[in-house]
């Protein structure tokens, strides 16, 4: 990934050298001539480098129900396999209740559980894969990575929300590239263009294509009445739905042979567990939006509902860990978090917590070991900076420094933590990196000093060493 990073970034340097980089290829989607600065390659290694840390931040695999996922799995292959660009693509289902999907380059693709739950039938979930399938195979995020890139200056620059289960602002280093990627709201070209050739895709697959069109209409009406909500936080924020993309959905339905598969039945019953579960879901969602407003008794009412209705799910036991520590209990909060890593042991946060809970605890090697096993899933600027508490205390300053280093990378909570923490260190060492030392010569040719210091931090014990320069020259 540096590697690829780096070499876009010197395309900056000047239009010869673009030149040099660059070159044209043949869009497979709609055959124009397009700037190809990220090559295929790049993009699926962009795409495989990014998938499983865009799916941490985003809540992580839904784990309760495989076949869900394994249905999912059918319908996208479906539709990939007649695609116009042969990609290594995969879909999986993540457990976040904001209805959203999103695709990476190279063929890497997701759908929330909540959105999953505001379709209707399998046209309608093969409408949604197609239309990220076309976002993939016609080069949408890396044509976005490109504009960021010649106007910008950067790879990519945009605002990260946290929403639900969202956890873009905790990832640090290569990973911060993927929260970019996975919040990237696309063009309207591109939302028309992945509409288009998304139905033409169903089509191909058997798929009834006015299910596009009746999805579209159900979006925009509930655009109109949602108000500030998850939907807009979601989906609407990144496929932004409109009467117009209606229209041409319908014109494009007319060119397309009638009939095919709707699938309302079968829809149905893969999601009927889910469904089912809808209502715990609620009662979670409820649970973490009283945790956030700090209110206890409203969030553990909420959190003990969810577990009567959804019992064996991991982030219950997670948010139950969440009110245990907030309410100043850590040793309890650990055999929550050891509960929900019982039932699922592949999602980040389930050791990123129990760490915390463990350093209040003083269980130094169980919380080291929990901040390097979260790490593996998700690098975070939370988890850079427990395990530079942990080399602190134990006196390996340069390490700890190093450590901070990673976590101030964010621009968050731990980011800000981490670098006041990394500037106590290093400030006695390296004064001069700090403070500020400025001289001239008053009114009377006395000279002053003026010395300031910028950090939180009390420095005592200031020497200051004056060293006169003559100017003059001499046999």
């Amino acid at each position: 990934m540096t590697r690829i990073i780096k070499r876009l970034l010197a395309a900056l340097a000047g239009i010869a050298l673009v030149g040099a980089l660059a070159s044209c290829v043949i869009n497979p989607v709609t055959g124009d001539r397009e700037l190809a600065l990220i090559s295929a390659g790049e993009e699926v290694a962009i795409g495989q480098q990014q998938y499983q840390p865009a799916q941490q931040m985003q809540g992580g695999e839904y784990v309760r129900d495989p076949a869900l996922t394994a249905y999912v799995q059918r319908v996208g292959q479906r539709v990939a396999d007649v695609s116009d660009r042969a990609l290594p693509y995969e879909f999986v289902v993540l457990n976040s209740s904001v209805p959203n999907a999103w695709a990476l380059p190279g063929g890497k693709i997701a759908i929330n559980r909540g959105l999953l739950l505001e379709l209707d039938s399998e046209a309608e979930l093969a409408a949604v894969l197609g239309h990220e399938v076309v976002h993939a195979a016609a080069r949408h995020g890396a044509l976005a990575m490109q504009r960021g890139l010649l106007l910008q200056g950067a790879v990519l620059v945009a605002a990260v929300a946290s929403n639900d289960k969202n956890y873009s602002n905790l990832a640090v280093g290569a990973a911060s590239v993927g929260a970019q990627l996975v919040n990237m709201r696309h063009g309207r070209e591109a939302e028309l263009e992945s509409d288009e050739y998304g139905m033409r895709y169903m089509a191909r697959a058997g798929y009834d294509p006015r299910a596009a069109v009746s999805l579209q209409e159900t979006f925009v009406r509930l655009s109109e009445g949602r108000g500030n909500d998850g939907w807009l936080a979601g989906l609407f924020a990144s496929h932004p739905p409109s009467a117009e993309r209606v229209e041409r959905n319908r014109a494009t339905a007319a060119t397309l042979p009638a009939g095919g598969i709707v699938g309302t039945e079968a829809y149905a019953a893969a999601t009927a567990n889910l469904r089912r579960d809808a209502p715990g879901y609620e009662a979670l969602d409820a649970a973490r939006s009283a945790l956030s407003e700090r209110d206890l008794t409203a969030a553990r009412r909420e959190a003990e509902r969810a577990l009567d209705l959804i019992p064996n799910e991991a982030d219950v036991e997670a948010v139950l860990g969440d009110i245990e520590r907030a309410a100043n209990n850590p040793s309890r909060a650990v055999e929550r978090y050891d509960r929900a890593l019982a039932l699922n042991d592949r999602y980040f946060y389930y050791y990123l917590a129990r760490a915390d809970a463990r350093l209040a605890l003083n269980q130094i090697a169980g919380a080291e070991s929990d901040y390097r096993a979260s790490i593996e899933l998700l690098p975070t600027a939370d988890a850079y900076l427990g395990l530079g508490r942990i080399a602190e205390r134990r006196g390996n300053i340069q390490q700890a420094l190093e450590l901070y280093n990673q976590a101030a990378q964010s621009s968050g909570q731990a980011g800000v933590a981490a670098r006041g923490a990394a500037t106590r260190l290093d400030l006695p060492q390296n004064p001069d990196r700090y403070l500020r030392v400025s001289g001239a010569l008053d009114r009377n040719g006395q000279l002053v000093i003026d010395i300031s210091n910028p950090t939180e931090f009390t420095v005592g014990n200031i020497g200051v060493v004056i060293s006169y320069v003559d100017g003059g020259t001499y046999d």
